[in-house]
């Protein structure tokens, strides 16, 4: 049997870097992944878990909307919340974490993002941005970037 995942997309936020009582470090993630169906875009977020190493090097290094690549397989498990209802968890558990774009592109895209969110509407089909009357679009063909608020996930 095969439980093997690989997934490329965008960190929705930054990563918060947790300590189990026992010390060991992992942090929580969740990564969007465009793709088409029926000529529309659509997005999935897919909620992931790191351990270990690479908890610490996600912690350390990755930023709200860098591109990275992940390894690893899928779990369910289940618990009861405060209220007594059982909640179900689907995730991947990530073996190997790798951030795609060289330093110089992710700072630019950090320096360039408030610039960004000040000088773009998104269009109501949700198939890109365009520029407002104020601004003019930068040169953005090293591909496109996906700008996720926390208003626009699903949880």
């Amino acid at each position: 049997m095969i439980n093997r995942v690989v997934l490329v997309g965008r960190l929705t936020k930054d990563p918060a870097l947790r300590k189990t009582q026992s010390q060991t470090s992992v942090v929580s993630f969740t990564v969007a992944i465009n793709r088409r169906f029926q000529n529309q875009d659509q997005t999935d977020f897919i909620n992931c878990v790191a351990w270990n190493k690479t908890a610490d090097f996600l912690g350390r290094y990755a930023r709200k909307g860098a591109l990275v690549g992940v390894e690893g397989r899928i779990q369910t498990r289940n618990y009861d919340d405060a209220s007594g209802r059982k909640v179900y968890v689907t995730e991947v558990v990530c073996d190997n974490v790798q951030l795609l774009e060289s330093k110089a592109v992710a700072q630019s895209r950090e320096a360039t993002s408030d610039y960004q969110d000040s000088n773009f509407r998104q269009d109501n089909n949700n198939s890109g941005y365009f520029p407002d009357d104020n601004g003019d679009l930068d040169d953005y063909s090293s591909g496109p970037v996906l700008d996720i608020s926390s208003d626009d996930l699903p949880f």
